[in-house]
């Protein structure tokens, strides 16, 4: 196959990648598709048959489609259009009731299962089971060159957040006009989706992705996500990769302050416990203390800008826990703790969770959460786009001096994946950019405030222009700074040349 010359500027200047990470994706693809082939076998041969019987052609359908790097490749799918003329020179999408389509075909597409034979152009290193939906050459040269580069630096993929949602693009297309139609009113959100996909993916996000995948395919156990925040940071990225992070570090830091109390306990006198008993203590004090701190939400503090009830909240584990083990040490008559044991151990790792989550902040933490309880008021909602370090000076303006009267900050919003459903300074991560104009009727809000400070031309006007259909008060904060700038560095203080 020829080298395309988009293929040959990649190649010259690819963009760079986590070897790790690919190395993980590129495992996990080739092992769930090895094993979706060799367990869809019986299933794809009588999907074949049902195919040849309702028309004459072959069974797989290839298409030229465009893969990583500009690279071209045929995509392979199960047939769903009759084998004529018409079906290779109609448009290249379809819309409900396109009469190439043939009735198994129909049905194929309703259900998706004729995208499965990709699995082959997974193990031939083509595509991944997630990454953007490989568009056809044709549409590709449509794009702006940052759109494929960003874009087609990952493999395509069977599945995307673009395509679950847009699970039923073809129900919203009708046959007039149709080219027309998808590229100016589908295929620019489906960029848009695809390059955030591409912008923040990672495996977990990935493993969100399939699971949205699967719900959708099942409308009566399930649906697709109501926002986008729960379609890029679904279960996985919300629960499995804190739950996991914290869980071990919890448990590891309660391993450490336990084995240590023992050891200075014994320093002093016999502990009486034997080192198989003693043994399970520790590993059932640190389990204890683990489940403890992810039922209190603590594995879903951002705790480099975590509010100080947080501390309060690592505070009760550490009762809860002593409450728990001093019960258990009663019922139990085999074991036998000296008095104080275990509330010692208690505070011991509640130390260690208070310097692994806060270490230097601590002190400054708890000083500006006093100072902002003083400066809670009932004024006007406000949501901030943008939860950076934009988003954070928004917050402390509307939180200080006069401001503090007269707002009251409501949540952020931010494409991010990773921040979605996160708490900074108490305030939560409510959803995308995406989800504004819900957010802004949902939550009653009067003001909005756009933080965002690098980003993109296309996407700050697409953004500006969300909050503006809105119908609310629009604030921009670098428009803020423009203005106290000119107040500090203005003509008459500039120092006159030489």
């Amino acid at each position: 196959m020829a080298t395309t010359a988009l293929t040959q500027t990649f190649t010259n200047n690819k963009v760079p990648a986590d070897r790790g990470a690919l190395l993980l994706k590129r495992a996990f693809d080739l092992t769930a598709a090895l094993f979706g082939l060799l367990l869809l076998l019986p299933f794809f041969a009588w999907v074949a048959i049902l195919i040849k019987k309702d028309s004459s052609g072959p069974v797989f359908y290839k298409g030229l489609r465009t893969g990583r790097y500009g690279e071209p490749f045929w995509i392979i799918k199960f047939r769903t259009m009759r084998e004529e003329t018409a079906s290779y020179a109609g448009p290249r999408v379809t819309a409900s009731g396109d009469t190439r389509i043939t009735r198994i075909g129909q049905w194929l597409r309703d259900t998706k299962i004729n995208e499965l034979p990709q699995l082959i152009n997974i193990v031939r290193g083509e595509m991944s089971l997630v990454g953007p939906r490989p568009e056809d050459p044709e549409i590709t040269k449509l794009w702006s060159e940052s759109e494929r580069r960003e874009i087609l630096s990952v493999w395509p993929g069977i599945t995307s957040p673009a395509s679950i949602s847009y699970r039923d693009e073809e129900k919203n297309l009708s046959s007039g006009d149709l080219m027309s139609t998808y590229l100016e009113q589908i295929a620019p959100d489906k960029l848009r989706l695809d390059k955030l996909y591409v912008r923040y993916h990672t495996f977990m996000s990935d493993l969100d992705v399939i699971f949205w995948t699967l719900a959708v395919l099942l409308p009566r156990l399930s649906r697709k996500p109501d926002t986008e925040g729960l379609l890029f940071g679904g279960p996985f990225t919300r629960l499995v990769r804190p739950y996991l992070n914290w869980t071990v570090l919890d448990f590891i830091t309660t391993l450490c302050a336990a084995v240590l109390v023992e050891l200075i306990w014994r320093t002093s006198g016999p502990l009486d416990l034997g080192w198989p008993l003693s043994l399970a203590f520790v590993l059932s004090f640190s389990f204890l203390f683990g489940i403890v701190n992810n039922l209190l939400g603590l594995n879903r503090v951002a705790w480099s800008r975590a509010a100080a009830e947080d501390i309060l909240r690592l505070g009760l584990s550490c009762v809860l826990v002593t409450a728990l083990g001093a019960l258990i040490d009663l019922l139990i008559p085999d074991i036998r703790l000296p008095d104080g044991f275990i509330l010692t151990a208690a505070l011991v790792a509640s130390s260690g969770f208070v310097l692994t989550r806060y270490r230097l902040r601590l002190i400054t933490s708890l000083a500006s959460r006093w100072v902002r309880s003083r400066s809670y008021g009932s004024g006007e909602r406000v949501i901030i786009v943008g939860a950076g370090s934009g988003g954070e000076l928004a917050t402390w303006l509307l939180r200080h001096a006069d401001f503090r009267h007269l707002f009251s900050v409501v949540g952020y919003v931010d494409d991010s994946p990773a921040l979605q459903g996160m708490r900074f300074d108490g305030i939560p991560v409510l959803g995308t950019t995406a989800d504004i104009p819900s957010l802004v009727k949902g939550n009653d809000i009067g003001l909005i405030c756009y933080s965002i400070g690098r980003i993109g031309d296309a996407d700050q006007a697409r953004i500006l222009r969300t909050c503006s259909g809105t119908g609310t008060r629009l604030v921009i904060l670098a428009n803020i700074m423009k203005n106290l700038q000119a107040q500090f560095v203005s003509p008459e203080s500039s120092p006159n040349p030489a």
